[in-house]
């Protein structure tokens, strides 16, 4: 029997909410504070408020003080133009900071450059300055179109952004500068405006993947003058979606240097570790880093909160602590009659979705007014709903927002005081992203973290030095994974025939999949080129963001109107038929899944349940890349194929995650061929951990559990990135036998990473079971939100003494 742990996208997130009465912080009066109060009160005091009455009080478990920062001026680069710096000066900045002067003058000398300081640095403005005046000069180029600029951003919501931000910098330059975005919200009637008259066209690598570059005959004159490439928040690109956006980089470059222009990458990140090594990496250029930040900073006050525990029990009997989900509406609520501006961040749709609604129920009953003011943010919505959220955040007509990441990127939010995140985004980099939201003015905030029942966040809350003091995670990411690199060969053959001279551009591997590619029938080599010579599009043949295919479209079955969308990795999961799924506070049950056409039919209804998928998992080896002994046990690292199916669904009570029935699901099952570390152990080993063979498949599943949760602090990932299986006797190394594999086709790098640092992860893992109080295992420890068998078995005691006994070998014979 094997106990799996599946990937982002195979399983709901969010267990069942658990509610209990919770005395507010703030009395619930019907004159709660002004709008701006927040603006006008220290952190320190609304943390204070927040944790008023005994029980708020032992929740918060650390409170790190950030303390505030004095800026260090320096003079624009004699080349920025003064109409540029004029307009600079109109918006309020008299002078720049030392690292954006130092950041422009890299980008006029024609070098590539990353700039990687704190969020509200003035990031922007160190590529924006030698940009508009570089566009300025071209705007008065006697002949032709002048000179172009792209910028490229993970997310629509940031892109539609900068474009605001850009438009009333650049007012003052006339129609030198006309930026201009173009992606997928793009009516079609724009494009062509677009293409033939913006400048500086603000895009994500979505659209220059499937849209510019397959087009690029059509973006000819824009390409040909292309001088910068702005790459935004480049530590989102990380992963399988890193590995990609660096391949699609790879063949703007290539098509670039077909209309003679060989344009300046200029990339930003507020928490990237090595960011020059991560930036070359994603271009394929030499790249200067600035890392020093020389702009002020207000106090940062950043709590650790853990939830309390409850009278309730889960799964096998489990104690169960108040959910993130719960316990974060209740701060958002209280900050918002407060007066504090306020984002919760949370990680499923569905999350945000009911920290919104709960927090909208209770605010009702302090100012009917209230409730208005705090809405949920999330993928999936429809452009027009988007772009609304978007202004009603800036102009300050909401007051509070309950979002997912789509909302966690570079977005000028200023004038928030407070965020609150819903359980730890899975890496520092997403957590100080997160916590940057606030304060953005320049004005102290407070950010507040509370914890997951999870292994890794119960971890962290009570060992605040694995956040604060240690640096973000290094960028990881591989162009050469050949399922990565295969499809974008493809596209750059539809784009322009290919040669051998391409290759080094593309990397070592490129000149190997060219054989594979012909014998496939993808590929046609003919003279000294190869060409596609299929009729459907090349660019189709790969989802640069690892999704899986066309996302799945929800529909409201009675009315036909369009709800929203949902990724195709996660359709089996969230809307199978059945499921109950939440949308702006309205709630609907799936009727129909239609696999072939992507639809999934809905109808409203008020079910008093939620729903959370059940699903098997087999796994075998395909290749074994490195193995090392420890001691009698094996650490490996290599290539697996990993066989999924969805079977079955449980509904349970909303209030309690009480089980109330389990339906069966006839869906067909997905492989998936991805990387994976995995470790053996011998007879003698469970002997001598005293594991008998009735508590190995607990014990294996409990240390395979709490391995991928705290695989996190060692590898840019979360445990949504990654999947595991544990199997008592497991076909291919007749062993027992855990592993933890990327849940992404041809691995993402993270299983390499828990190869090569596999004694502190597995070491950090055996402390965090072991620290923890429960009797026989919690979600805190052993249990997962994700087991696809119910957790069950576990055995909590005999994971600890496997790990130990593995330990015990570490590092012999390495």
């Amino acid at each position: 029997m094997a106990f799996n742990h599946l990937p982002a996208g195979v399983h709901d997130a969010l267990s069942a909410l658990s509610v209990t009465p919770v005395t507010h912080s703030v009395p619930m009066a019907s004159n709660p504070l002004p709008p701006d109060a927040g603006a006008r009160t220290s952190p320190g005091m609304i943390l204070e408020r927040l944790a008023r009455g005994a029980t708020r009080a032992a929740r918060i478990t650390h409170t790190e003080h950030l303390p505030p920062r004095i800026g260090s001026h320096a003079d624009w680069p004699e080349q920025i133009r003064p109409e540029v710096i004029a307009a600079i000066r109109s918006a309020g900045i008299e002078r720049p900071w030392a690292h954006q002067a130092r950041t422009s003058e890299h980008a006029l000398r024609g070098e590539s450059v990353v700039v990687a300081t704190g969020t509200a640095s003035g990031k922007s403005l160190a590529y924006l300055a030698p940009v508009l005046s570089t566009l300025l000069d071209g705007s008065e180029a006697p002949n032709g179109r002048g000179t172009t600029a792209l910028y490229l951003a993970p997310t629509k919501a940031l892109a539609a952004d900068q474009r605001r931000a850009v438009r009333e910098l650049a007012a003052p330059l006339g129609t030198a500068v006309r930026p201009a975005v173009y992606d997928g919200d793009t009516p079609v009637e724009e494009r062509e405006w677009v293409r033939q008259y913006g400048n500086y066209v603000l895009t994500n690598p979505d659209m220059l993947h499937r849209g510019i570059l397959p087009s690029h005959p059509r973006w000819s004159s824009f390409l040909r003058a292309l001088r910068y490439v702005v790459i935004d928040e480049c530590h989102s690109y990380r992963g399988v979606f890193g590995s990609h956006v660096a391949q699609v980089v790879r063949r703007l470059r290539r098509i670039c240097a077909r209309y003679g222009s060989e344009p300046v990458f200029l990339l930003a990140s507020a928490t990237a570790a090595e960011p020059g090594q991560a930036a070359t990496r994603l271009t394929g250029l030499p790249v200067v880093e600035i890392t020093e930040d020389t702009s002020p900073r207000g106090e940062l006050v950043f709590a650790l909160w853990e939830p309390p525990l409850t009278e309730l029990h889960g799964e096998q009997g489990a104690p169960v602590r108040r959910t993130a989900t719960a316990e974060s509406a209740d701060l958002l609520t209280d900050l918002a009659i407060q007066g504090v501006r306020t984002v919760a961040f949370v990680r499923s749709r569905r999350g945000a979705e009911l920290i919104a609604l709960i927090a909208q129920e209770r605010l009702a009953e302090v100012d009917r007014s209230l409730p208005g003011r705090v809405a949920a943010y999330r993928g999936g919505y429809l452009p027009e709903e988007r772009r609304a959220l978007e202004r009603a955040l800036h102009s300050g007509e909401l007051l509070g927002l309950a979002a997912t990441t789509a909302l966690e990127l570079g977005v000028d939010v200023s004038g928030l005081d407070a965020v609150v995140i819903a359980g730890y985004p899975g890496t520092r980099a997403s957590l100080w992203q997160q916590a940057g939201r606030a304060g953005r003015s320049g004005q102290g905030a407070l950010a507040v973290l509370v914890a997951r029942d999870d292994p890794l966040d119960t971890y962290l809350v009570h060992h605040p030095e694995a956040l604060f003091d240690q640096p973000v995670e290094s960028t990881v990411l591989d162009p050469d994974n050949p399922y990565v690199l295969a499809p974008h060969l493809c596209a750059a053959a539809a784009e322009l025939p290919l040669t051998e001279s391409d290759f080094p551009l593309f990397g070592p591997a490129a000149g190997g999949l060219m054989p594979q590619l012909e014998s496939a029938n993808l590929l046609r080599r003919r003279a000294k080129a190869w060409h596609w010579t299929r009729r459907e599009r090349a660019a189709d043949l790969t989802d640069i963001r690892g999704q899986g295919g066309s996302p799945v479209q929800i529909v409201e079955a009675g009315t036909g109107r369009l709800l929203g969308t949902v990724d195709a990795a996660a359709a089996h999961t969230t809307v199978h038929e059945g499921a109950v799924h939440l949308h702006q506070g309205r709630t609907y049950v799936v009727r129909q899944l239609d696999l072939a056409d992507d639809v999934a039919l809905v109808e409203e209804a008020s079910p008093p349940y939620s729903t959370t998928a059940r699903d098997t998992t087999a796994i075998s080896i395909l290749e074994t890349d490195t193995e090392i002994p420890w001691g009698d046990a094996r650490l490996c690292f290599g290539s697996v194929e990993v066989t999924n199916q969805v079977v079955s669904f449980l509904r349970r009570k909303l209030i309690t995650g009480e089980v109330l029935g389990e339906t069966k699901l006839d869906l067909p099952p997905r492989t998936l061929r991805t990387r994976a570390v995995w470790w053996t152990v011998t007879e003698d080993q469970l002997d001598a951990a005293r594991v008998n063979p009735e508590q190995l498949g607990g014990a294996l599943h409990a240390a395979e559990h709490a391995s991928i949760g705290m695989l996190p602090l060692f590898a840019t990932c979360d445990r949504w990135d990654i999947g595991g299986v544990s199997v008592p006797l497991h076909p291919d190394t007749l062993l027992p036998t855990v592993f933890v594999y990327d849940g992404h086709p041809g691995g993402a790098g993270f299983a390499e990473r828990a190869f090569h640092t596999a004694a502190g992860w597995l070491n950090a893992t055996r402390q965090a079971i072991a620290s923890c109080e429960c009797e026989a295992g919690c979600p805190s420890c052993i249990q997962s939100p994700k087991c696809g068998n119910g957790n069950d078995p576990l055995h909590k005691r005999g994971a600890i003494r496997l790990l130990s006994e593995l330990l015990r070998g570490a590092g012999q014979g390495a």
